[in-house]
């Protein structure tokens, strides 16, 4: 199992807490991802809205993009794992600046193509804004524009959304022997309708989902490499979002579960879009009020109790075929030293 986490980037994941200690700041990311480095973080999910979803839509938010280009300066071996989403940016400025941030990484760069779903942010900052599957129809056209440029001497394009003309982009992405030699950083991408499971087999090399319990994880990895096969192309990775709570005995952690979960008389101004969030997207199952309070459907995993428990979980996800945790805890800093003393490597707590 890999172990990632989501970079803090709207100042915590909670919407039923104010304040986690968890500030959406520069410094606070910079020293969470140098410090991952040496607790054995694979990868940091470095999210993107320009607006805060989280803590309400005046609250402070971090670009993802020039965090990104940041982050690859001062860090050496974390994977760099941006969102992106099509319809904010254009895709042949975007594969030049994400193989620029690639160069400066060497190697470590990785996109989460992402199809918008905010229709006010989208409103408030004069971004288009498609219906569901107009969404991946778009991203294809997408797709195809920035690995073109990636991997030709010259492109021309010519689609519904998007077109290019003797498009030339150097120096492309690194070549590294873990991208089979290709100059072309890891594509993530999740999504639950048809329109977007298809485009994900296609055109991409991983899939990342929504919290969910091991029985609903494992027929959904299941189906897309059924979908990956029909395509003739190779196995994909699999990801998935989920809350950690780890504590020395199930009581703390129900206690902790409690803490984050117990909704105040007035909803917090982290619910403002609840309504707008699951009309722009197609679940497929209902999402409770509750569970919103956790951003991602991260409590669904159930990556709650005592280091034993939490690692037998995590044993179970990976016999279902699972690669990669991204995990959300709060407050960050101290709670992933945690996870990582008593979860991935609880030999170095034991000497």
């Amino acid at each position: 199992m890999r172990y990632g986490y989501w970079l803090p980037v709207f100042g915590g994941w909670l919407r039923n807490v104010d304040d986690e200690g968890m500030e959406a700041s520069w410094s606070y990311v910079k020293r969470l991802a140098q410090r991952s480095e040496e607790l054995g973080y694979d990868i940091t999910l470095i999210a993107e809205l320009l607006l805060n979803d989280i803590k309400g839509i005046e609250a402070p938010s971090l670009d993802a993009w020039s965090t990104a280009a940041a982050l690859a300066a001062v860090t050496d071996r974390l994977e760099l794992m941006v969102a992106v989403r099509p319809s904010f940016h254009p895709p042949a400025i975007l594969a030049k600046q994400a193989a620029n941030i690639d160069r400066i990484s060497n190697g470590r760069l990785a996109l989460n193509v992402v199809s918008a779903w905010w229709k006010d942010e989208a409103r408030r900052y004069g971004a288009t804004f498609d219906e569901h599957d107009d969404r991946y129809a778009r991203t294809g056209e997408w797709l195809d524009v920035v690995d073109g440029a990636w991997s030709r001497p010259k492109l021309d394009y010519a689609g519904k959304y998007y077109r290019a003309e003797e498009l030339v982009l150097e120096p492309k992405p690194v070549a590294t022997e873990a991208r089979g030699f290709r100059p072309r950083p890891t594509i993530y991408a999740g999504g639950e309708s048809e329109a977007a499971k298809t485009l994900i087999a296609n055109q991409c090399e991983a899939y990342v989902m929504h919290g969910d319990p091991v029985d609903a994880i494992k027929p959904k990895i299941a189906d897309m490499e059924r979908r990956r096969g029909e395509a003739g192309k190779g196995r994909m990775q699999y990801g998935m979002a989920g809350y950690a709570i780890v504590r020395d005995s199930e009581a703390e952690a129900k206690k902790e579960l409690e803490r984050i979960t117990a909704l105040p008389p007035k909803p917090p101004k982290g619910f403002d879009n609840f309504d707008q969030w699951l009309s722009g997207t197609q679940l497929e199952r209902e999402l409770k009020i509750q569970e919103y309070s956790v951003s991602n459907r991260g409590l669904r995993p159930r990556l709650i109790g005592t280091p034993e428990a939490v690692s037998a979980r995590v044993q179970e996800f990976e016999a279902a075929g699972l690669d990669l945790l991204l995990l959300q805890m709060s407050p960050q800093y101290e709670e992933m030293e945690r996870f990582s003393a008593q979860v991935i490597r609880p030999e170095a707590l034991a000497a």
